[in-house]
């Protein structure tokens, strides 16, 4: 069974950043390597599902035209929105994944530390959404946390082996360390240096 979001209401009636996403360097690290295993440098449309309080937000807003933030908890919608008020090209919405998934198409959706909260079940359906809301040469990119999270149904090195058998798509990039994994699927494999022509693309 997915996490209720009494989980999420608990955790922010006692912290404005209940994972400490300011404070730590382990958390500012993720988002410098969130941000560094992109294989482009700017994109038109994104999507990241579980924003929280807005902090990878905040610098994925800085990569792209338009980028929609959606959170299960109202007040994280509520941290995020106060967060990202100087960003003009941030849409928020309080939404429940997979049941509530918005319309539209995104050239990347980030997955950050968000899956585990999900069974199987929902996370199956997770991917199906996002497959159908990508665009044609479109990227995910997903990054969790490794050991095990009382209470989730999932550990992030499950969500990873789901998703890169569920999605279909080429492996741009895998980064593992103990504490985290992070990777990039891409409909268009071609590597960033393949895009700026500084070598060919193997046969």
């Amino acid at each position: 069974m997915s996490v209720a979001d009494s989980y999420f209401d608990t955790l922010y009636q006692d912290s404005r950043d209940p994972w400490a996403f300011r404070k730590r360097w382990y958390e500012k690290r993720k988002r410098n390597l969130v941000l560094a295993a992109l294989p482009r440098g700017f994109y038109d449309k994104v999507f990241e599902p579980g924003c929280s309080n807005g902090e990878l937000s905040l610098r994925l807003a800085d990569r792209c035209h338009d980028l929609l933030c959606c959170d299960t908890s109202g007040r994280a919608i509520e941290l995020a929105a106060q967060r990202l008020a100087n960003k003009l090209n941030v849409r928020l919405q309080q939404a429940r994944l997979p049941e509530q998934w918005p319309g539209g198409r995104f050239d990347l959706i980030v997955l950050s530390e968000l899956c585990y909260y999900l069974d199987a079940a929902d996370l199956e359906r997770l991917i199906g959404c996002a497959l159908r809301a990508l665009n044609r040469g479109g990227t995910l990119l997903a990054c969790h946390w490794r050991p095990v999270i009382e209470g989730c149904p999932l550990t992030g090195d499950q969500v990873h082996a789901r998703l890169h058998e569920g999605l279909g798509m080429p492996r741009l990039l895998r980064h593992e360390e103990p504490d985290l994994l992070l990777e990039v699927w891409c409909h268009d494999a071609t590597s960033v240096a393949e895009r700026e022509g500084l070598r060919e693309r193997e046969a």
